[in-house]
């Protein structure tokens, strides 16, 4: 089978696919939404396609799944990468100060 063949016969499967796959978010966010959020804080019932919607508004506010190599710790990984263990093991205090966690329990000062 050659390439374009393949893409041929993939590209309709994938569209099919990917209906699916928001069909079924919506569908979740709905159920969701109207067994708890009526029930708990007394808004109203939604609709499949404000399910959509909300799901749509999320995915903007919140980023939510892609394809973008692992998210904050990777990117928090490849930061740290040129760093020597010296230099992460001061970032790590920092972060602990800052975030008010204290001092770290590994390392030479530690029993």
């Amino acid at each position: 089978m050659t390439r374009m063949m393949k893409v041929i016969l993939f590209a309709p499967l994938a569209i099919v696919a990917f209906a699916v796959f928001i069909a079924i978010g919506g569908g979740v966010v709905m159920l969701l939404w109207n067994w708890l959020v009526p029930t708990i804080f007394g808004w109203p019932v939604i609709t499949f396609w404000q399910a959509l919607g909300l799901l749509a508004l999320c995915r903007i506010l919140f980023g939510g799944v892609g394809m973008r190599g692992g998210g904050p710790r990777r990117r928090m990984a490849d930061r740290c990468q040129p760093m020597t263990p010296e230099e992460r093991e001061k970032f790590r205090e920092r972060l602990r100060a800052r975030w008010g966690f204290g001092p770290s329990t590994t390392g030479s000062g530690a029993q």
